[in-house]
């Protein structure tokens, strides 16, 4: 289920909400302690929320909830009495979430290559049954594993309770497209958590803030990108080329952004505080800091569970540099059972990796370059415009551009050709949609929003008048603005929802 399908937005959350709240209106009270009854109440949501589009796949999934329960309660009783026993435990039941991923994900693409090279021996080809998808797949897969691993490690204990444990891994905000949450961080809230108006209002505007970055701007600049995608490689100008790349660089981010922006909301609706996913990442000055800001879930997830055991920064400075391209290696095929994706973790792996042999600077040596906290740049901060270094931003936005170019081709044939035209090295076919076609009012303003909302400039403004003297006119009408572009980018959304069939998430096919 979608968060931008009306079932969801008038049937499926209104329901939710007042079952979840009618205890607290019922008492009058103004704060409201949720455990056994939300939790229920939330799990049998989050089991019809996945059905709705995982269908069949939802038995794979609760499956999946039942192993990870059994082999974290096991993994613990392990660690009392043997440590080999509870390092062949994790083993199993890491090797077997990965068995599962790699039948769903991966079965296809190992057959096709197989296939390739048994065409140039003249050898019988295999034949696999086409494997569909689960949605989701990747991002319950990662939380099971990291949730037994932590339990492994002594960072978590496992969980004796069915129910907490399956909403953990099935709690509907996050259970599709992340974030990836790690379970020491939500094992509190999910034997107790309190909303209060406060936090109620804060889920709603997040949520509104979300729905408004996918309506009106990821959905927008999508159609040029896909219908100049899909034209024929001998029709794509380097205009054409040029306007694509911009518009799915800004759909991408809008469209991730954006449901994890609703995510956080709708998790601080219902009490629970989700980790952020995006900090930022187009105003990066490197790869390393757009790996900083980008997916944060993801990139820490790897960083802890592959970065680390591999070595970390504390082996030898060839081995870093070679478990950096592995871990881009394997985070690019995480996202795709095709070669576009692995050349373009290949693509990232390579430029942080020249990074640092080209600045090798002391402080940078010693810590992680695929994840560093205290590097982003939060919601309240803001940007020097006049220090901020041009260049190595061009520099980094460009790397991201082209990488974009991979992961959004159908082919790399057809990333190959795209890139031959973004470098203007081809000659175009006349074609009766021109560039300035696609370039309709609506796009430019969607642009112009996208340009705005991608930089930390409008938070840090709105902070910095909410710190000014409150007896100040502004100051004091600053929620009364705040509210009214609340209510004005709700109403612009339903419009849009309502006006357009054109409404995918990117990520649910991960």
């Amino acid at each position: 289920m979608l968060f931008t399908e009306p079932t969801f937005l008038f049937l499926f959350l209104p329901i939710l909400l007042a079952l979840y709240f009618a205890p607290a209106i019922a008492r009058g009270a103004h704060r409201i302690v949720h455990g056994a009854y939300g939790n229920w109440l939330l799990l049998v949501a989050s089991v019809i929320f996945y059905a709705k589009g995982g269908g069949a796949f939802t038995w794979l999934m609760l499956g999946s909830i039942a192993f990870n329960y059994w082999m974290a309660i096991a993994v613990d009783r392990a660690r009392a009495t043997s440590e080999a026993a509870a390092t062949r435990s994790v083993a199993f039941a890491v090797a077997a979430n990965l068995a599962v991923l790699g039948v769903f994900k991966y079965a296809n693409f190992f057959a096709d290559n197989v296939n390739t090279l048994f065409l140039a021996l003249r050898a019988q080809p295999i034949v696999v049954p086409r494997v569909l998808l689960p949605i989701g797949i990747s991002f319950f897969s990662f939380h099971a594993i990291s949730y037994v691993i932590d339990v492994y490690r002594r960072d978590a204990t496992a969980q004796k309770s069915p129910v907490h444990a399956a909403l953990y891994l099935l709690l509907f905000p996050q259970l599709i497209a992340g974030p990836i949450i790690r379970y020491r961080d939500i094992a509190d809230q999910l034997a107790s958590r309190r909303v209060t108006i406060d936090d109620f209002a804060w889920g709603v505007h997040r949520f509104v803030i979300g729905l408004a970055k996918k309506v009106l701007i990821a959905n927008i600049v999508a159609a040029p990108a896909d219908a100049i995608f899909a034209l024929p490689a001998a029709q794509i100008s380097t205009g054409h080329a040029w306007l694509a790349i911009v518009c799915y660089t800004f759909q991408i981010y809008f469209d991730f952004s954006g449901y994890s922006d609703m995510a956080i909301g709708l998790g601080r609706m219902f009490g629970f505080r989700f980790p952020e996913n995006f900090r930022w990442p187009y105003v990066a000055t490197s790869v390393q800091g757009f790996w900083r800001r980008w997916h944060l879930s993801l990139s820490t997830w790897f960083r802890d569970y592959l970065y680390i055991p591999l070595g970390g920064n504390r082996v030898s400075r060839g081995r870093q540099y070679g478990n950096l391209v592995a871990v881009f290696f394997l985070c690019g095929l995480w996202h795709g059972a095709s070669w576009n994706f692995v050349i373009w973790g290949l693509w990232h792996g390579a430029f942080l990796v020249a990074e640092r042999v080209v600045t090798r600077r002391g402080a940078g040596e010693h810590r992680s370059p695929i994840n560093n906290q205290s590097s982003i740049i939060n919601h309240q901060s803001s940007i020097p415009v006049v220090s901020w270094p041009i260049w190595p931003h061009v520099y980094t936005m460009a790397v991201v551009m082209i990488g974009w170019v991979f992961f959004r081709a159908d082919t790399l044939a057809g990333a190959v050709s795209f890139l031959a035209a973004l470098a203007g090295w081809t000659t175009a076919a006349p074609t009766p949609y021109t560039v300035g076609w696609y370039l309709t009012p609506e796009l430019w303003l969607a642009l112009g929003a996208a340009a705005i909302g991608s930089t930390p400039w409008v938070p840090a403004l709105a902070a910095r008048l909410a710190r000014d003297d409150d007896r100040s006119p502004l100051a004091r009408a600053l929620p009364l603005v705040n509210t009214a572009v609340l209510a004005t980018l709700l109403f612009a959304s339903i419009l849009q929802l309502a006006a357009r069939t054109y409404n995918p998430f990117i990520y649910f096919r991960f």
